[in-house]
C-alpha cells in the first residue's frame, strides 16, 4: 500500500482509533484477517429471519455432506469451469 496513503488515511482517524489500527497492523496475518472479518460482521445488520434461514440452510447442505447426498467438486475443477463460462461470454 501507498505509505502516504495510509498515513492519510491514518491522520482522518481519531488518536484512539489511529493507535488501535497501527497496533492491528502489526498482528500475523492470520489475526488480522480474524479481527477484519469480526469487524465487517459487526457492520452487518442481518434481519434475525434471514440468519435462522442461513443456519437452516447450512445444517441441512452438512446433512447432505455427511449422508452423501451432496456431490462435491474440486476448487481446480470448479475454477476451471468458471474461466471457461466467463471466457465464452
Amino acid at each position: 500500500m501507498d505509505t502516504l496513503a495510509e498515513e492519510r488515511r491514518i491522520i482522518a482517524m481519531s488518536p484512539e482509533v489511529s493507535d488501535l489500527l497501527k497496533r492491528a497492523l502489526s498482528l500475523p496475518v492470520d489475526e488480522r484477517a480474524a479481527l477484519a472479518n469480526t469487524l465487517l460482521d459487526s457492520l452487518e445488520q442481518m434481519d434475525e429471519s434471514v440468519q435462522e434461514a442461513w443456519d437452516k440452510e447450512v445444517a441441512r447442505r452438512v446433512k447432505d455432506l455427511e449422508a452423501g447426498r451432496a456431490v462435491t467438486v474440486p476448487w481446480e475443477e470448479l475454477r476451471r469451469k468458471l474461466l471457461t463460462m466467463a471466457d465464452e461470454r
